[in-house]
């Protein structure tokens, strides 16, 4: 019996030995009094608390970050009383007032009349691991933004342009509110190009894209790259002499700017024609056929002479 009890007594002492060796935390809850039976001594090398320290459960949720506690205790009792083993992701607070991320995996022991008797785990630090997560949605974020951002003007883009006007046009047609549509594009950019060179032909879009993209002063006005040198400006609950004024303005902001265009075939200038449509859509009506017939406004300022606005009558 002598040599069993030793060989019990050394066998314990490796495994405990093993436990500690490691970088997982090992600890033992009693379920009936809540109180720590084991907690393993690298505890206080990850937060500062000395094994002597965590004496009760109370303990442990007091050493939460208040946004977690609550959800996590709930969720950690009710998996318990349960008897389904369970695992959390908490932020725990350490001695010097820091927080660094825990995940408690729990298993739950039963006595023989199959009552829960006693919890035990192991506490993991996975502080790389969220802030490797958080970088990824970062990343996601940052990259979602760019897929509705155009890459040279930073204004929004095509897609994004879909996106918008279809949940413009959409409350447009349930308010019975008028949507105006301005397109525009630069004269006689072409020849900008083959005379000033494709770089500044870039620049000579950011500017105008810079210019226009602060020429309206409602929070849902939207202004978008279409391609190549157009552009759309989305005007919301606005009607057609309203609209107009806008693209005056636009049309006004860039000649002022007065960009060199020595190959223009109306000035010396750079300068822009815009087409305008306004209308209140009903269920019959096409979004499609409306960005058309605002298409067909911009062809006829063009053809009209440039460097002016049209609209449909």
């Amino acid at each position: 019996m002598a040599d069993i009890a030793s060989q019990m007594a050394t066998d314990t002492a490796v495994y405990k030995t093993l436990l500690e060796s490691t970088k997982a935390i090992p600890w033992k809850i009693d379920w009936k009094s809540m109180t720590f039976a084991y907690i393993g001594p690298q505890i206080e090398a990850l937060l500062g608390w000395t094994p002597e320290s965590w004496v009760s459960a109370n303990d442990w949720a007091e050493r939460m970050h208040p946004e977690d506690r609550e959800w996590v205790v709930n969720f950690c009792v009710a998996q318990s009383r349960s008897g389904t083993d369970h695992e959390a992701d908490y932020r725990a607070l350490t001695k010097d007032g820091n927080y660094v991320w825990i995940r408690d995996v729990v298993h739950v022991m039963r006595n023989a009349d199959g009552e829960v008797d006693a919890l035990i785990g192991f506490m993991f630090d996975i502080s790389d691991r969220k802030k490797t997560e958080a970088k990824l949605i970062d990343m996601q974020k940052e990259l979602e933004a760019l897929s509705f951002k155009d890459g040279l003007t930073g204004v929004a883009n095509r897609r994004m342009f879909d996106s918008v006007m279809d949940v413009e046009w959409s409350n447009a047609r349930r308010n019975h509110q008028p949507l105006s549509l301005v397109m525009l594009d630069i004269d006689y950019f072409k020849q900008y190009n083959d005379h000033y060179g494709h770089l500044q032909g870039d620049e000579c879009l950011k500017t105008v894209a810079n210019i226009l993209g602060s020429a309206t002063r409602r929070t849902r006005d939207f202004f978008a790259r279409f391609g190549g040198e157009e552009f759309m400006l989305v005007l919301p609950e606005t009607d057609q002499a309203a609209a107009l004024k806008i693209a005056e303005r636009c049309r006004a902001l860039i000649c002022d700017e007065a960009l060199a265009h020595e190959k223009s075939g109306i000035c010396s200038n750079v300068t822009i024609s815009l087409g305008v449509g306004t209308i209140i859509p009903t269920d019959t009506d096409k979004l499609t056929d409306f960005i058309e017939s605002v298409d067909k406004q911009l062809y006829l300022a063009k053809q009209n002479g440039r460097n002016r606005v049209a609209a449909a009558s």
